[in-house]
């Protein structure tokens, strides 16, 4: 395996947009990622899946020791792209096409929580990170693999990440529930693991982690009326199981989520630039709801929308899954152009009525911008948990973004960095904010 001598450095690409710098400074390994900076142990004993990825994993249990978190042995297909390699063998679940017949398969509510993989002494994350749960809410845990969801309530996602991520093992965690729903080593197909799981936790007797339910589905109206009680409740969406199933890693047809997503209008605003195979064409609609609410939507296009897109001032038509605790649409996705009609206010409905009670019905006229506005350009999040109080903001002005980061209440600090085009600063800008709500931060009003 590469190796660092004392004083070199190198550089792996991550999530972000700017790669990470490993280091060897007199045998301390470092690491820029936020998993190795946010760690409170001795940086002698800190590492990280970048130094695992660069120097090995025996390399690095050999320098920290029990430091470094156990990830099990991959037991899926060769060539699984992405960090998800890295990490545990997880079952990961197909969407339903909306046709074939699921009865008599074993349905269960789609927790909006996080992902964990417990290996028998500690949380992982799909890539493989560890999870800093206190030593009293593991009290009790089978020594045997779990797979499940660190959970809260029905629409408290965002709550359940700031939680879960921090490294101070602070009394939050009751808050906090392990739902499991499979015993990847189990053997025997999904019945045999679930009378297993049963009797596993069961003896275990943990206050902190339950088994999560699941019934049989009896028709595809069954199904559909299930699918609507959820959502009315608030939840995700539901997960179905094939009967006798294996538990295999990576993604299976035997494992299916059904979801539904919501239409709305919007009005064009501006065209964000593509990059890679769309360079040249449009990467993304720069949209506004009539309450002022601005985001990006950036899938659902053929390349000859992509090439001819509609133009300013049009009302398009997009699909969402839910509305954020900041009233953004989650994951939308475009559906069409609405010539006809002005833009018209998300239908209230149980899953988001907490949030679509903020937009209202209102006429407005289209607002016409320069044609590479950056997507959601002035956007405003906080973190607190704790004593933590902070917030972090960012904009974008042609090929500079600006960041501000401090203290809730004070002015905080600032800095500005020039790209070589738009298109770059609002590819580094959307990078940086998937890193900041990943760590815990909520999108609010300014």
């Amino acid at each position: 395996m590469p190796d660092l001598q004392d004083g070199e450095s190198t550089e792996m690409q991550g999530s972000g947009a700017k790669p990470y710098v490993l280091k060897n400074t007199g045998g301390v390994y470092s690491c820029t990622c936020p998993a190795w900076r946010n760690q409170s142990i001795g940086i002698e004993k800190r590492t990280c899946k970048h130094l695992r990825r660069l120097r090995g994993d025996a390399a690095e249990e050999a320098r920290v020791g029990s430091a470094l978190p156990q990830r099990p042995a991959k037991t899926g297909a060769p060539g699984e792209a992405g960090d998800e390699s890295a990490g545990p063998p997880l079952l990961l679940a197909e969407n339903w096409d909306n046709a074939a017949d699921l009865s008599d398969w074993w349905m269960s509510e789609k927790l909006d929580g996080v992902r964990a993989y417990w290996d028998g002494q500690q949380f992982l994350s799909r890539q493989g990170n560890l999870y800093h749960a206190p030593a009293w809410f593991l009290e009790g845990l089978p020594p045997v693999p779990l797979d499940g969801e660190l959970w809260i309530a029905r629409k408290k996602f965002q709550r359940t990440v700031s939680i879960v991520r921090r490294q101070d093992k602070n009394e939050l965690w009751n808050e906090v529930r392990f739902l499991v729903f499979d015993a990847p080593a189990a053997p025997g197909g999904f019945e045999d693991r679930v009378a297993f799981l049963k009797e596993t936790l069961a003896q275990a007797g943990s206050k902190f982690v339950q088994e999560h339910a699941h019934e049989r589905c009896q028709s595809l109206e069954a199904l559909r009326a299930e699918l609507t009680r959820i959502e009315a409740l608030g939840g995700e969406g539901l997960m179905l199981r094939q009967p006798g199933s294996k538990y295999v890693a990576g993604r299976s047809s035997t494992l299916l989520k059904v979801k539904t997503f919501h239409d709305a209008e919007a009005v064009v605003i501006g065209h964000q630039a593509g990059a890679g195979r769309h360079q040249g064409r449009l990467g993304a609609l720069l949209v506004r709801l009539p309450d002022g609410t601005e985001f990006a939507i950036g899938t659902g296009f053929s390349d000859r929308e992509r090439e001819q897109p509609p133009g300013l001032g049009a009302t398009v038509t997009f699909r969402y899954q839910e509305l954020s605790d900041g009233g953004v649409p989650r994951f939308p996705s475009w559906v069409g152009v609405r010539p006809e009609v002005s833009a018209k206010p998300m239908s209230p409905s149980p899953v988001v009525a907490s949030s679509a009670s903020r937009v209202v019905a209102t006429s407005v006229a289209p607002l016409v911008v320069n044609s590479s506005a950056p997507a959601g350009s002035g956007r405003y999040f906080e973190f607190v948990s704790g004593s933590s109080s902070k917030f972090w903001e960012v904009s974008q002005s042609g090929c500079d973004m600006t960041t501000r980061w401090g203290r809730i209440g004070s002015n905080g600090q600032s800095k500005t960095k020039t790209f070589a085009n738009e298109a770059s600063a609002s590819a580094a800008m959307a990078k940086l904010i998937e890193e900041k709500t990943s760590e815990g931060y909520i999108e609010r009003p300014r």
